[in-house]
């Protein structure tokens, strides 16, 4: 009992074999990236490190005059919560009296 207390179980190993494995395509394109090499043809496939997309703004821009900026979303909230209060209180007002 005390040497299962002390006990730390070993991580499982998995054997998961490939499902779809064709062999004649593996061999066709490494055929064809050795002729390519040969030839001298590069594919650029690679991750450029040192590249950084410029998409800073990009959203606003793309949304045109819908809504220019954030002003004009708090004007139109405001004026759309002054509406509703205005309303309200006003069937209120008409609830109250008759």
């Amino acid at each position: 009992m005390i040497g299962n207390f002390f006990h730390l179980p070993k991580h499982k190993r998995f054997n998961i074999p490939f499902r779809y494995h064709d062999p004649e395509k593996e061999e066709m394109q490494e055929r064809e990236e050795r002729i390519k090499k040969e030839m001298g043809i590069h594919e650029k496939k690679e991750f450029d490190p040192n590249f950084r997309p410029n998409i800073r703004g990009q959203f606003r821009q793309s949304m045109g005059s819908w809504s220019k900026s954030a002003s004009d979303a708090q004007r139109k909230s405001n004026t759309r919560l002054i509406m509703l209060i205005v309303i309200l209180s006003l069937a209120v007002y008409l609830i109250l009296k008759f």
